[in-house]
Formats: C-alpha cells, structure tokens, sequence
C-alpha cells in the first residue's frame, strides 16, 4: 500500500483524470502510477497532443 502522504492529488491515486464529459485518460502529473513522491516534477516530461475540443490524445 502507498503511504497516503504520497497519493498523487491530481487523480487521487488512482491514476486517472477526466474531463467534463467524462473522457478519461492518464493522469499528466504523476505519469498514471498514481503515486507522487517528493522531488517529482508535476509538469510532463514531453508535450502531449490534444485534440480540437482540448482532449488529450494518447
């Protein structure tokens, strides 16, 4: 088990993010692990693509 301290709050551990209408993909700032430990970048480490209603694209 992941020590709650270290739970990512973007996705809260479970690594995913949804949209408004409920598009769900990988969460961007723990990489999908859903674990964000000290001194790990919330930023990705590469530019993602999106779609033209800003979805992102995988």
């Amino acid at each position: 088990m992941v020590n709650r301290n270290h739970v990512c709050k973007a996705c809260d551990g479970n690594g995913l993010l949804a949209d408004d209408e409920e598009w769900q993909y990988t969460c961007t700032v723990c990489g999908g692990d859903g674990v964000f430990m000290p001194g790990d970048k919330p930023e990705p480490s590469a530019p993602f693509s999106v779609d033209d209603n800003n979805r992102v694209l995988e």
